[in-house]
């Protein structure tokens, strides 16, 4: 008899998380280093408030809040030494 190994079942956190990253990643928001985001109506608003959090924490990053409840991100990369 095979075993059928199904893959864990990734949190809805991590789910939104990869949601937001491929945002961030894309050609455009990269070569503006900025991007536009929103919680989905299926996305839990905890998960939404830590997601925001984690990303506040980073240096060089910041968040707008809109009135259309989106969250404009802008980020500035370091010069190396």
């Amino acid at each position: 008899m095979a075993k059928t190994s199904a893959a864990p079942a990734l949190s809805s956190f991590a789910v939104m998380g990869t949601r937001v990253q491929k945002i961030i990643n894309g050609t455009n928001a990269q070569k503006s280093k900025s991007a536009l985001i929103f919680k989905l109506p299926q996305e839990s608003d905890d998960d939404w408030g830590n997601l925001l959090e984690e990303i506040a924490e980073n240096d060089n990053v910041t968040l707008a809040h809109r009135d259309d409840g989106g969250v404009q991100l802008f980020w500035t990369v370091p010069k190396e030494d």
